[in-house]
């Protein structure tokens, strides 16, 4: 199983707060949804040397509120190109997800699903996190806007089996690279960069030295067999790249490039106290989504 190195963020309320945009302005990047449409993503990725492929088929759905939101399931797994398995409990997982700005993102449950699809299921949330926040903030509405939103508390993806902790802390950088009127379609890009002063929390006091020129902002904690534990911790940065329609605001395609550089260390016990010498660790991850239809 490789080491899973996953990009998401859920929005603390000050955050969302900090996030609200004028509602007078305009707003390109809005998506305009249609209850029951259809939705499908292709998601192509290389995780160091392992190369995979998957599909979220999805429907547009409203919640009691009245928000809308796309409830994705996910098939039709490949690793290096030959069909993978995945367990009932995954192929009936239903995960939600939404650009429409009066409904704030939230972690799905992971605690039952293939730890092989937790990276493709937190990868597709990045996607609509760094789109939607854009939309929350309205703050990109021409070709060129810059915006730089702080958000720094901690994201957390372990799911209690396999990773027993896994946070990053990250500030967004976000660009709307282009707003073509012509093909009607927009470009934005979110670089993902360490926040001055990172808030994960580290489960050990070795885990504070940095590794990169920045404080550490990335840390995992993996069972082993035989009860032992892989702990990792560094320095973690991405960009996000997503290219979407503005007719109706969908994602149309988006590229994740997410390098991390960290150490690792072999470790006898949970609170990682007996731990081996430290080991470099390099990350490279690349994700691309294609929309289907």
């Amino acid at each position: 199983m490789k080491t899973i190195a996953i990009c998401m963020v859920i929005l603390s309320a000050p955050a969302l707060a900090a996030a609200q945009a004028h509602p007078e302005v305009h707003n390109p990047l809005l998506r305009k949804y249609h209850l029951g449409d259809p939705i499908s993503y292709h998601m192509q990725a290389t995780n160091d040397a392992w190369q995979y492929g998957i599909d979220a088929n999805g429907v547009v759905k409203k919640d009691p509120g009245g928000a809308f939101f796309e409830e994705f399931r996910w098939s039709d797994m490949r690793s290096h190109d030959k069909a993978e398995a995945l367990s009932g409990a995954s192929l009936d997982f239903k995960q939600q997800l939404s650009l429409d700005p009066n409904r704030n993102p939230t972690m799905p449950n992971l605690s039952q699903v293939d730890a092989k699809i937790i990276g493709p299921v937190t990868d597709l949330m990045t996607f609509y996190v760094d789109l939607w926040l854009a939309i929350k903030t309205g703050q990109l509405t021409h070709e060129g806007d810059h915006f730089y939103f702080k958000q720094g508390s901690p994201n957390s993806w372990a799911d209690g089996t396999y990773v027993v902790f896994g946070q990053d802390s990250i500030d967004f950088d976000m660009t709307l690279k282009t707003l073509n009127q012509t093909d009607h379609t927009a470009v934005l890009l979110v670089r993902h960069v360490p926040p001055e002063k990172p808030q994960i929390q580290l489960p050990a006091v070795w885990m504070q030295a940095p590794v990169g020129n920045t404080a550490n902002n990335w840390a995992q904690v993996t069972k082993l067999p035989g009860g032992k534990f892989n702990a990792a911790i560094g320095k973690e940065t991405f960009d996000v790249e997503i290219k979407l329609s503005l007719v109706d605001g969908k994602i149309l395609s988006g590229t994740l490039d997410n390098p991390i550089q960290a150490i690792q260390r072999e470790c006898e016990d949970q609170a990682l106290a007996t731990c081996g010498e430290p080991k470099p660790l390099t990350i490279g991850r690349k994700i691309e989504i294609s929309l289907v239809h």
